[in-house]
């Protein structure tokens, strides 16, 4: 099989990408963002460099190089070290990103329209990103409660109540998350991510007992999955939350069996959704791991 690109930021979803696409016996060229990229990666490609986040040419020509005429893109780019003071310095673009940007952020600053930019950017070098999930389909959220603990009645309240609130949010690029109790909104995510969001809104419902809803409407699979871990659950944990609710089919559970085992030991309930309607109150997942 012809090998597979796989343009890596932070996190272990990059990981979980690589190990399944070398199962399924494909050789992974890894371009790895410097900085935000862990370097155990490496362990699990077949080549590894380091890329400059904002070097786009870097990306194609190493990929190009190797044979790739596809590749996966995946893993967090810390936002917080791309708006930092020292910015200019730290990210200096090759001429074909400086172009891409010029074309493209001038006029839409949004991270949908650069990602996408990006995308058209690789298919006009002859390659063609494809699903991140494609190679990790079993860390997917599944239809139903996925933990042994169960969604109080009010619980289940705020997952009607709030999945068409975060649909909307999502919709308009605000943000994935967002956090509610008693059909009241707590707490929105934006550029700070979802941890930084839980702890906020841990900050203000002391109460506890809130709702955690993640969700990406409209996002392109091909680069921006929404993903939660064993650290989200630890933040909830930490905050006092008492229910996750996934898009079914569309996030990601990193290391999924470590997930779900860590929700149960903290009673957090653990729900993949679709529309309204699709599920009822109590109903199990037939794929709980």
């Amino acid at each position: 099989m012809a090998p597979i690109g796989l343009i890596a930021g932070e996190g272990v979803f990059p990981i979980l990408v690589a190990r399944g696409a070398r199962a399924a016996g494909r050789t992974v060229i890894c371009a790895a963002f410097s900085g935000h990229a862990w370097p155990d990666l490496a362990q699990d490609c077949d080549v590894f460099r380091w890329v400059g986040i904002l070097r786009c040419n870097q990306w194609v020509k190493l990929l190009r190089d190797a044979g790739c005429s596809e590749a996966i893109m995946v893993g967090r780019v810390n936002k917080s070290q791309i708006y930092d003071r020292w910015r200019y310095f730290r990210y200096i673009p090759d001429v074909r990103t400086l172009k891409l940007f010029l074309r493209v952020v001038r006029r839409d600053k949004r991270p949908q329209a650069i990602l996408q930019a990006l995308v058209d950017e690789l298919a006009s070098a002859g390659i063609t990103l494809i699903d991140s999930t494609h190679y990790c389909p079993e860390h997917l959220a599944t239809p139903g409660v996925m933990t042994r603990r169960q969604p109080t009645e009010a619980q289940w309240a705020d997952i009607r109540f709030g999945y068409d609130v975060c649909r909307t949010v999502s919709r308009l690029d605000i943000g994935q998350s967002i956090a509610v109790l008693d059909r009241d909104v707590i707490a929105v995510e934006a550029v700070e991510g979802t941890n930084a969001m839980i702890e906020r809104a841990g900050k203000l419902c002391r109460v506890g007992g809130w709702t955690l809803i993640k969700m990406a409407t409209n996002h392109d699979m091909r680069v921006d999955v929404p993903t939660v871990g064993t650290t989200t659950i630890e933040k909830l944990a930490a905050a006092r939350a008492a229910c996750l609710v996934l898009e079914v089919g569309k996030t990601i559970m990193l290391e999924k069996p470590k997930v779900l085992e860590l929700a149960d030991r903290y009673k957090i309930a653990v729900v993949g959704w679709e529309e309204e309607g699709s599920q009822k109150p109590g109903a199990r997942s037939q794929n709980t791991e």
